[in-house]
């Protein structure tokens, strides 16, 4: 148990320092007046600051998505990560923490103030809207945990999906 909550702990920590690195880099190396094609056009680096959350949704509701983000990180850390029995609920589990929390980051750090602040988006593939690396841990984490139930059936305790999901009498187990 303890090895998978290192796992967790040791994937959030990577994953908020390489979002964090690689958004200092955007801000110092980007003009967010011109864009850098690269690979053919397939990826651009476009520097904005995004007040709303995915898809630039939201832009009015800073604040609110600021304490959802709180609410998540709290409930990961307290909730999920006490109850993972598997590695990749584990993996899943550091992932998601991660992009909560890199982003997060900048939604009590960065301008115009604590939970107002915009998060820093870089990253552009046509025809779909810009992210930033603490994105991309939330959808691996979302692909993970897709993965684990839908196809392994592991639920997060390590138990077979159907064995979770039957009731105490079913399960024999005594309430």
């Amino acid at each position: 148990m303890l090895r998978l909550r290192l796992i967790a702990a040791g994937i959030a920590l990577g994953g908020v320092l390489a979002d964090q690195a690689t958004k200092t880099l955007a801000l110092t190396q980007l003009d967010p007046t011109r864009p850098v094609p690269l690979l053919g056009g397939l990826l651009t680096l476009q520097l904005i600051r995004n007040p709303g959350a995915a898809f630039s949704m939201g832009e009015n509701f800073t604040v609110l998505l600021s304490l959802v983000a709180v609410t998540a990180a709290v409930a990961v850390v307290g909730w999920m990560v006490p109850r993972v029995r598997h590695t990749g609920w584990a993996v899943a589990t550091g992932c998601l923490l991660a992009g909560i929390v890199g982003n997060l980051i900048d939604r009590l750090f960065r301008e115009p103030g604590p939970f107002r602040g915009h998060v820093i988006d870089f990253l552009q593939l046509p025809h779909f809207a810009i992210f930033n690396v603490a994105d991309m841990f939330i959808t691996a984490a979302a692909v993970i945990v897709l993965w684990l139930t839908l196809v392994t059936q592991v639920a997060v305790d390590g138990t077979s999906v159907k064995e979770s999901q039957k009731a105490p009498a079913e399960s024999g187990v005594d309430e």
